[in-house]
């Protein structure tokens, strides 16, 4: 394919598969044409009739359609192995070194919330996904369970700020 004929689609505008794609663009120095969907499922439809070339996007949504063959899963954009599909090479580990991008949640509460009822309610999510079942049910969901303290967290969430925030000047995504 010649430069601007490979199209990669994702669920969205500045969704996690855009900036995730626009990373790995910067990183092998590929060219691709973005095309945005109004969700996975029109994107996924389109990925399975060969109209977008590629995508990289949530595990839940692509799965069902990699495990039926109707799309082939080449690599995980997380920087480890997904433990559910061992044999499947991260991105890093395909050719692009360093690539590591993922999708995470976090659970907030309102800024004036009390340090008591923070510590309480991070204290009680630390319990659930220490449990084989807390973690079994969430790595169902494409989680991978980690942890930690809320300052932990807010370190966290400032990287991913400044991680992002060079993707989007890169790929000159504009708050819409």
């Amino acid at each position: 394919m010649k430069p601007g004929e490979l199209f990669y689609g994702t669920p969205g505008l500045g969704s996690t598969a855009h900036v995730s794609t626009e990373l790995f663009k910067s990183m092998a120095d590929v060219q691709m044409t973005h095309v945005p969907y109004k969700g996975s499922a029109p994107m996924l439809t389109d990925l399975m009739a060969g109209r977008v070339h590629l995508t990289i996007d949530n595990l839940p949504a692509s799965q069902p359609h990699a495990d039926a063959g109707s799309i082939r899963a080449i690599a995980v954009s997380t920087a480890t192995r997904w433990p559910l599909l061992p044999d499947l090479p991260t991105i890093a580990e395909a050719g692009v070194p360093g690539y590591d991008a993922a999708a995470w949640f976090t659970i907030g509460a309102p800024a004036k919330t009390s340090p008591e009822i923070i510590a309480k309610l991070n204290a009680s999510v630390e319990k659930f996904i220490k449990t084989e079942d807390g973690t079994a049910r969430l790595r169902k969901l494409g989680a991978d369970p980690v942890g930690g303290s809320p300052d932990d967290m807010q370190r966290y969430v400032q990287a991913e700020i400044d991680k992002w925030g060079k993707v989007a000047k890169f790929a000159k995504i504009e708050p819409q």
